[in-house]
């Protein structure tokens, strides 16, 4: 069951199994990625889901850059009234969900990505390049050369995996540090990938599966999913391969492109 937070009682109210329009009224790059989210997360519950957006809301950078998809304008007299609104404003007697607004551009310089250190922290890719013990992961902390952190900087993707690290409704301010880190972790994970890819095919583990989706669907808590991957990775007892599908599994959601190395190298 999918189920949400109402900014007005406070509690997460569960959202009716039928189609969902979400529509980003206002805020930027915070704002369109929640809203891509909960768009993937309806889908995932088998729901049918469109996306829209106010004329004035687009993201810094470009709509690909965060993977997300063409959102088309819709005037505000236009959105249907069971639509969630997305943005950093109540809208009186529609449904919102409340994304407090950034105050300038999420910017990761290439330059800044080498202060970000060993980033290695928890619900975040991180821990993959520290999965050694993890059974395949070992040579993944290695295998930087694909996708690597040489390369993470420049990787568009970080912001949406910095911006998945914080809880939607949470305050979160642009930080470059951050936003660098996100990209060593990415560039870590992917070569994670990337080396269990190498190893025989086996099922998903259902167990996290189950765990990071149950995540998802209760108020769209990323930061808890983030960390089931990185317990995923660390856990010697999952097979490499199960590892793989699991993360292919959960990614589909997340929007991260984790499987961007496998083949590479």
């Amino acid at each position: 069951m999918l189920r949400l937070h109402d900014h007005r009682t406070g509690q997460a109210m569960d959202v009716p199994p039928n189609a969902l329009h979400v529509h980003v009224h206002a805020g930027r790059e915070r704002a369109l990625v929640t809203a891509d989210l909960l768009r993937r997360v309806a889908e995932r519950t088998r729901r049918r889901a469109v996306l829209s957006r106010a004329e004035n809301v687009r993201p810094g950078t470009g709509f690909a850059e965060l993977n997300l998809p063409d959102m088309p304008v819709v005037a505000p007299e236009d959105v249907p009234g069971h639509a969630v609104w997305v943005g950093s404003e109540d809208v009186p007697g529609r449904r919102c969900l409340i994304v407090p607004q950034e105050d300038r551009p999420w910017a990761g310089p290439a330059g800044s990505a080498g202060s970000a250190g060993s980033a290695g922290s928890a619900g975040s890719a991180g821990s993959a390049g520290s999965a050694g013990s993890a059974g395949s992961a070992g040579s993944a902390g290695s295998a930087g050369s694909a996708g690597s952190a040489g390369s993470a900087g420049d990787d568009p993707l970080r912001v949406r995996l910095a911006i998945l690290r914080e809880r939607y409704r949470d305050p979160a301010a642009p930080d470059g540090g951050r936003v660098a880190e996100a990209g060593l972790d990415l560039a870590r994970w992917r070569a994670a990938v990337a080396d269990w890819a190498r190893h025989p095919g086996r099922p998903m583990d259902r167990a996290y599966a189950a765990e990071g989706q149950a995540a998802l669907t209760d108020d769209l808590d990323s930061p808890a999913a983030l960390a089931v991957l990185d317990r995923l990775a660390e856990d010697p007892g999952v097979a490499p391969g199960a590892k793989v599908e699991t993360v292919i599994h959960l990614d589909l959601i997340l929007g991260l492109d984790l499987v961007a190395d496998i083949g590479r190298g």
